[in-house]
């Protein structure tokens, strides 16, 4: 039986859910939650899902930090309409990839392009997101069950 060194298993450490938003409708507000249910081939409960393979939104914590940098202000991060902020300093290397966020498994698919409407909530901000994958990652969820803050996020 192979074990994971301590070292193999950081490797596998892509970060934690630092939190969790969910929006009830396409433009509607984003609600910030302390967990929430997610369905396998679907989204998470409550949220306007866009299609099967874009069941769940991903961001990295950093990428965001630079963005408000950049623009010069503080949004909160839900401003980018993400189901997850992740301590992280970067999504980019798990596309293709499936990843695991507590007791999920989703299939991350591709960069989440910003959408030109998100200027309304701040003028320049798709500009700022479309720099190196900061407008974070989408992805398919494989899993039934429950995401929470705190949650890890690893390699399957």
């Amino acid at each position: 039986m192979f074990t994971a060194s301590p070292t193999d298993q950081a490797k596998q450490q892509i970060g934690r859910v630092l939190a969790i938003a969910i929006r009830s409708d396409h433009r509607g507000p984003m609600i910030e939650v302390n967990q929430a249910e997610a369905y396998a081939n679907g989204c998470l409960a409550g949220d306007h899902g866009s299609s099967v393979e874009r069941g769940i939104t991903l961001l990295a914590s950093r990428q965001w930090k630079q963005v408000i940098q950049q623009l010069g202000v503080d949004l909160p991060w839900h401003t980018r309409r993400a189901n997850l902020l992740i301590e992280a300093d970067t999504l980019e290397h798990l596309i293709g990839k499936t990843i695991r966020i507590g007791h999920l498994r989703v299939d991350v698919k591709a960069e989440t392009k910003p959408c030109p409407g998100i200027d309304q909530w701040q003028p320049g901000l798709r500009d700022a997101l479309a720099i190196g994958c900061r407008g974070g990652v989408y992805g398919q969820i494989i899993d039934s069950g429950t995401i929470q803050v705190d949650d890890k996020a690893s390699f399957a």
